[in-house]
């Protein structure tokens, strides 16, 4: 089975929103030789705006290559926009179903059919006050080792702007974006790819849940390398971790007898979609959890 997608859909989509992102932002791209001209590619970023996703996809086009993204599914619910997204070959996430695995599947299958896939490690727009990228999940280690996709760490700055990320209490540089769209004066989008991050010492361990966390460290402090030069900053040493802030919310609702139902984060890549081959490799279908 090969990954799906219209050549003619592809070619309207960039025809409409290239001169759109080019009228709304500013540019400042570096790195884009980094991006492999042709094969299956992951392409990792981090995410600070729900605005970073065409920004991204404008900057990884310009490089050369066509952006695939998973996608939740409830934008396929629209009928319009599911032909889009159908159309260009995006592939959908289904959460808490049966078919959860299709995902990871469809994704595996367009890295081996030549495509470049973009993919948000953190799982959600950071919660770190000052937008620095949290602990990331491992689900874009565990492909990259299962397919052998390289990983093209790239980081973003900019599209906070445009449209902050506002859910939630916010502090810090978070806290004091102005909530709203804000395209007036016009934003600058940095970007900037690095090399493949180098994965080779993993290749021929089993998938543990060890192997997975270190090398997802190993992308994430790729990225975050990025991003202190995007933004001309020392990037903190300890990473935001989301999962642990919860925890200690929990912890403390518990003691004061209070209720604490957080909003669960999407993954990154769908924790229910753990294919048969990795399954193999490490023996246990939660080890990709972490």
């Amino acid at each position: 089975m090969s990954h799906g997608y219209s050549p003619a859909w592809r070619k309207l989509t960039i025809v409409i929103l290239r001169p759109l992102l080019r009228a709304l932002l500013k540019r400042d791209w570096r790195g884009r030789g980094n991006v492999p001209g042709e094969g299956g590619v992951i392409i990792a970023a981090n995410h600070i705006s729900e605005a970073d996703p065409l920004a991204l996809a404008h900057f990884v086009y310009g490089s050369g290559r066509y952006p695939v993204y998973l996608a939740k599914s409830t934008l396929f619910e629209t009928r319009f926009v599911r032909t889009v997204l159908r159309g260009t070959g995006q592939i959908p996430v289904y959460r808490d179903r049966a078919d959860a695995s299709l995902a990871l599947r469809d994704a595996e299958q367009a890295l081996r059919d030549g495509e470049c896939l973009v993919f948000y490690p953190e799982g959600s727009c950071t919660r770190d006050p000052e937008l620095w990228p949290m602990t990331g999940q491992t689900g874009v280690a565990r492909m990259a080792l299962t397919t052998g996709a390289k990983v093209v760490p790239v980081a973003n700055w900019g599209a906070h702007e445009l449209l902050p990320y506002k859910k939630g209490a916010r502090t810090g540089l978070a806290g004091r974006l102005k909530k709203g769209f804000h395209p007036f004066p016009r934003k600058t989008m940095k970007v900037a790819a690095g090399p493949p991050v180098d994965l080779s010492r993993y290749a021929d361990r089993p998938l543990t849940r060890e192997t997975l966390r270190a090398a997802t460290d190993d992308i994430m402090a790729a990225i975050t390398g990025l991003l202190g030069e995007l933004r001309g900053e020392e990037p903190p040493k300890e990473r935001y971790d989301h999962h642990r802030v919860l925890e200690e919310r929990r912890a403390a609702a518990r003691a004061a007898g209070e209720a604490f139902e957080p909003a669960v984060p999407e993954p990154a890549v769908p924790e229910a979609a753990v294919s048969e081959p990795a399954r193999q490799r490490t023996g246990d279908p939660k080890a990709a959890d972490s």
